[in-house]
């Protein structure tokens, strides 16, 4: 139980007192695979396929959800459309984006996430303005509190996050791309951090995780510039990982993000989680303590039934049958 304690520990932040002490452990002292799974995997069941988010405007619903089946069974789409809005963050799809999100952080079945726009040529515009003049001071204030918590809740899902950018995402925006773990993008879409040019600046997570994205000097670049760079430009930079020459559809980084998401499938999903985990809370530390982190989230896996199921999966020559245990 001590070892439990201890990775609550480095969940809440404390990296490298949780990562010490877990080097300092023994292997028969490391949490086992079901206090892990209860802390880190997601424990209930996911609702069915296709649920939606209803929208208080135009009868729309501004988020779709949909849990694809088939070869596609683990993968889940959020969908944003607010085309009559460009997509942008009111406060409604803020609400409706944290309530998808509590929902899939604690559904076992998901396996990857894609954020994508149900809109042609647009991803996300950034905050919705004309619904922001008719705010006031606090009101501001709340607003943008509740855009980065929502921004945040879903940079720290446990399952992969793609963005798959079809077309314009400014701002809050391209803030909502930069908390996925991967994003991919058309030549033809245009991303930039535009706030400066309102007098205000990022504010839900813009100014942290694009230095740390494309690091610091390029950051402060686009930010103070408030340039916005198409696809090819992007990719130069290593904003995205991936460009795509737009296809006739509309839909072409989106349809790169659902291969990837299927070349995610077939791994172990608690080996996927722990990956992230140590990938995430590594980059944030030194070196040796990453080290540690990386030895304590490496134990979470060593007495999984997956780890038996990958051994006995390669001695039989056969594609390996996880069930994330």
């Amino acid at each position: 139980m001590a070892a439990a304690g201890g990775l609550g520990v480095l969940q809440a932040g404390s990296v490298r007192m949780a990562a010490a002490y877990f080097a300092r452990l023994g292997p028969g002292q490391r949490m086992g695979p079901a206090s892990w799974c209860r802390r880190w995997a997601p424990s209930g069941a996911g609702p069915g396929l296709g649920r939606s988010y209803g929208s208080e405007a135009k009868g729309e619903e501004e988020l779709r959800v949909r849990y694809l089946e088939e070869e596609n069974k683990g993968i889940v789409v959020l969908g944003i459309n607010r085309s009559y809005a460009k997509n942008a963050l009111s406060k409604n799809l803020v609400k409706m984006l944290s309530k998808a999100v509590d929902a899939l952080k604690s559904d076992k079945k998901v396996r990857t996430i894609i954020v994508r726009s149900e809109v042609p040529g647009i991803f996300c515009a950034g905050a919705d303005l004309k619904e922001r003049t008719q705010m006031n001071l606090n009101e501001v204030s709340s607003f943008v509190s509740k855009s980065r918590a929502v921004i945040n809740e879903i940079a720290n899902l446990p399952v992969p996050t793609i963005a798959a950018i079809d077309g314009i995402a400014l701002g809050g925006g391209l803030e909502l791309a930069l908390a996925c773990d991967i994003r991919v993008a058309a030549s033809s879409a245009k991303m930039g951090l535009i706030e400066t040019k309102l007098a205000i600046i990022p504010g839900a997570g813009g100014t942290q995780r694009l230095p740390r994205v494309i690091g610091m000097a390029l950051a402060k670049e686009m930010i103070f510039s408030a340039r916005v760079l198409d696809g090819q430009e992007a990719k130069s930079i290593g904003l995205i990982s991936h460009v795509l020459e737009q296809n006739e559809t509309g839909d072409a980084a989106y349809r790169k993000a659902l291969a990837l998401a299927r070349e995610f499938l077939p791994q172990g999903p608690v080996a996927m989680r722990v990956a992230k985990l140590a990938i995430n809370q590594g980059m944030e530390v030194d070196l040796v303590t990453g080290l540690a982190i990386e030895e304590a989230c490496y134990a979470q896996t060593i007495s999984t039934k997956d780890r038996l199921e990958g051994l006995l999966a390669f001695k039989e020559k056969r594609p390996p049958r996880y069930k994330g245990e």
